[in-house]
């Protein structure tokens, strides 16, 4: 099931499953969301939740017991409830049930996603709360991971484009090469930076995991006329940034996280995970992401 929200500049559509955006439309009817071809990357925008990245050896150990996990969680892979759909909010509600805490994750969870138009800003906000009645506390990972169409038109190549943060950057890269697992070694890949140079190639080796960064935003931008699309960071300890590896860029993420995937040393035990937050019974806790299309 879908729902739509507009105003004068945005026409916004969820999906129930994922609770997952799958379109972005501005005035003049142009697709601003990359559409998911399979062929390519088949997802829009999904939610990372209760964990970002990889689990170590794909499981998670929790009082004995294992559960296989797959990346990023499953919030992006289950059908979410639609609490409300309204002229100007969409909101949306996943919760811990008997298979899921047998299959998936132990834990007690409401998770709940509401998205909002302001201008030519889509707010989307996530919050998590552990039920009054669970009988331990929630530790858990989160983040964000919206695709955008690039280039924006048939009159600009890759190279007409660049991220850009509002100050000059040294991001500290944090290494998870091979395989998706922190190898607990980082690296400068850009240094006194304000902008990064958007290649075919520039993702070859997978995504760039920024930690340190200062800037309050982080956008991608068509250098010759300005338009771009903004995602605001601050508050958020982590930044991606992914393409998948084409012939040509068809798309481009900027992804902020409040967790990390595992590290290789890790091992399976839940216990041993970063969190974004562990919620005592009766807690909530919530981000939003705020991302502008000036197109």
């Amino acid at each position: 099931m879908q729902a739509t929200i507009r105003n004068e500049y945005l026409t916004l559509t969820v999906d129930t499953h994922g609770a997952e955006a799958v379109s972005v439309q501005n005035a003049d009817g142009q697709e601003m969301l990359w559409q998911a071809d399979k062929s390519v990357w088949g997802r829009h925008a999904p939610i990372l939740f209760p964990w970002t990245g990889k689990l170590a050896g794909g499981i998670l150990t929790h009082s004995s017991k294992s559960y296989k996990g797959g990346q990023h969680g499953f919030a992006r892979d289950l059908e979410h409830t639609l609490v409300k759909a309204g002229e100007d909010e969409i909101q949306l509600e996943l919760r811990s049930d008997d298979e899921i805490k047998t299959t998936r994750f132990p834990y007690d969870f409401v998770l709940t996603s509401t998205f909002r138009l302001e201008g030519k800003t889509v707010c989307h906000t996530l919050t998590v709360k552990n039920p009054e009645d669970a009988k331990e506390p929630l530790p858990f990972g989160i983040g964000y991971h919206p695709a955008f169409v690039v280039p924006f038109d048939d009159a600009h190549t890759t190279e007409d484009y660049e991220f850009r943060f509002d100050r000059p950057e040294s991001p500290v890269i944090l290494d998870a090469r091979p395989n998706g697992l922190l190898s607990g070694k980082c690296y400068y890949q850009w240094k006194n930076a304000s902008s990064i140079q958007l290649t075919d190639h520039l993702f070859d080796n997978d995504s760039f995991c920024m930690a340190g960064l200062r800037s309050e935003t982080l956008g991608i931008y068509e250098k010759d006329t300005g338009r771009n699309v903004t995602c605001r960071i601050a508050g958020y300890p982590y930044t991606l940034i992914w393409s998948a590896r084409t012939e040509k860029i068809r798309f481009v993420c900027i992804e902020p996280w409040h967790s990390l995937p595992a590290a290789e040393a890790d091992g399976p035990s839940w216990s041993k995970r970063a969190a974004a937050a562990i919620l005592a019974p009766g807690q909530s806790w919530e981000t939003t992401l705020r991302t502008t299309f000036n197109r």
